[in-house]
């Protein structure tokens, strides 16, 4: 038998059979197994896997809170910027400097609107009692309103220049004065305007539907029930009586009678005899130089340069809270925005369209 076939494993002195020995290294090979774990390192990593869970969401928080004050310190920012860009700085005038005071008057003249009588009146007392103004302009931007509120506004200008007979008063119109804005217009020392502004409208009107016929072709049957003859005068849904439309006009021709002595006691004989001067027509600031409705053309920077003389201008027209001037201000961008922003989506919808044609 050769050597080869002798290459048996001979039991131990233990009983065991020799491991084969391996031919490569001498030495006898081993199945390798894996060390199994101890129980004290399965538990440090356990602890190591959790610890990392707890420090990784807790820089998570930390990130989404520095991420959150950030933002919020920048939405205060902005909010804080847009609160100072409504404070009234156009006052911090020096000290002891005189100065023009301003009054606005924009849009309808109504109680219940920024061009009420009250609005207008303190921003006017405040303006003549400030001992720096040398003079005061009204700039007028409306198309009217109520005869009641421009009329309070009117005799009030008239007290505060027989009280403060060295201050002048101005009126500077800017796009329109017409009807109740020229009303309170009538009383200042001059008028200015820009030559394309409209100017007039002296006159009183009262409109309204009437619904008889079509209540008639839809079959519905007017039910009015009254304590006196004429209470329900001028109902939409009721016939027309020749008595009542004659007491309205003469209710009207009444207010515009005030109307007309009120501007013809403000502009004197500065007025032309001109038959359509009261009859509610409207003019250029131009051409109402030409009628006595207007003495001049000129802004409000020209008037307190070079006819008062004192070409810093202070505001004193009374103005919203800030927070409603914001919130009007920011609405009012928000709404711009989004009409942008369809305005946007649409053009592309356009384009989209006709690329598919």
């Amino acid at each position: 038998m050769s050597d080869n076939q002798q290459e048996t494993s001979s039991p131990t002195p233990g009983g065991e059979s020799a491991k084969p020995e391996d031919k490569w290294t001498g030495s006898a090979s081993a199945p390798a197994t894996p060390a199994a774990p101890s129980d004290e390192q399965g538990g440090e990593w356990e602890r190591g896997v959790i610890k990392k869970l707890a420090f990784s969401a807790i820089d998570e928080q930390r990130r989404t809170r520095r991420w959150g004050i950030f933002f919020k310190v920048l939405t205060f920012t902005y909010l804080f910027t847009l609160l100072y860009l409504f404070l009234p700085t156009d006052r911090a005038i020096e000290v002891g400097k005189k100065h023009t005071a301003l009054v606005e008057i924009r849009g309808e003249i109504s109680d219940s609107s920024e061009a009420n009588a009250d609005s207008i009146i303190t921003g006017l007392r405040a303006a003549f009692e400030d001992k720096n103004t040398k003079g005061v302009i009204i700039r007028i931007n409306s198309p009217g309103g109520s005869p009641v509120q421009a009329g309070y506004v009117n005799d009030e200008i008239k007290r505060l220049r027989t009280e403060y007979p060295d201050i002048p008063l101005y009126v500077v119109i800017t796009d329109i004065c017409a009807s109740g804005g020229y009303y309170i217009a009538a009383a200042a020392d001059k008028i200015y305007a820009d030559k394309a502004s409209l100017v007039g409208s002296i006159g009183v009107i009262m409109d309204g539907f009437g619904f008889v016929d079509t209540m008639k072709k839809f079959g519905v049957e007017r039910r009015l029930l009254t304590a006196g003859e004429h209470k329900g005068f001028l109902d939409p849904f009721s016939p027309q009586k020749p008595e009542e439309v004659e007491h309205v006009r003469t209710l009207l021709g009444n207010i515009h009678q005030q109307f007309i002595d009120t501007v013809k006691k403000g502009r004197g004989a500065k007025l032309k005899d001109d038959p359509n001067l009261f009859s509610g027509y409207i003019w250029t600031g131009e051409q109402a130089i030409g009628i006595g409705l207007v003495d001049a053309l000129g802004s409000s920077s020209y008037v307190a340069r070079e006819v008062i003389g004192a070409e810093d201008i202070v505001d004193y027209s009374e103005k919203p809270p800030y927070l409603q001037q914001f919130a009007q201000r920011f609405g009012m961008a928000m709404s711009g925005a989004f009409s942008s922003a369809s305005n946007t989506s649409l053009k592309q919808l356009g384009g989209m369209s006709d690329s598919i044609k």
